[in-house]
């Protein structure tokens, strides 16, 4: 299995407010601009189904495997011969709000997989996330 994960600590942003953002799947691209659409019809709730079209890919289906409101989701997708997992985590801390990204890939072509798509996720998380922050900030959710 090959991972990747990146953490960083924003003060003065609320739990609430990114998972609010988090939650709203079909307005992602307001903050990762590496996503021309996101479209999900049903409930942000484990075993939901979303299709994610990245700027310059195919359209992938990702699955939600498990959600704990303003706490952690996971969602996964499945490529032929790999499955990437993406963990995304809020923690607070004395020092503001901890916010973890965690990429996996496994299965026999993960190396392909990983070399394909998941290296280029994760270069985009920390500016993503900053991007995230920043509105979860000004929206006062």
């Amino acid at each position: 299995m090959w991972t990747k994960s990146f953490s960083k600590i924003y003060p003065e942003v609320k739990k609430e407010a990114v998972w609010g953002l988090w939650k709203d799947v079909n307005h992602w691209p307001q903050w990762d601009t590496e996503l021309e659409y996101c479209k999900m019809e049903s409930e942000f709730i484990a075993g939901s189904q979303f299709m994610l079209k990245p700027i310059g890919g195919p359209k992938v289906k990702i699955t939600l495997s498990e959600v704990v409101p303003n706490k952690t989701f996971t969602d996964y997708c499945r490529f032929f011969g790999a499955t990437m997992h993406d963990i995304h985590e809020l923690e607070e801390t004395t020092n503001g709000l901890r916010i973890t990204n965690t990429i996996t890939v496994s299965g026999p072509l993960r190396f392909f997989w990983v070399h394909c798509v998941a290296k280029k996720i994760t270069a985009s998380i920390p500016k993503n996330l900053d991007a995230l922050v920043r509105l979860a900030r000004s929206s006062n959710a």
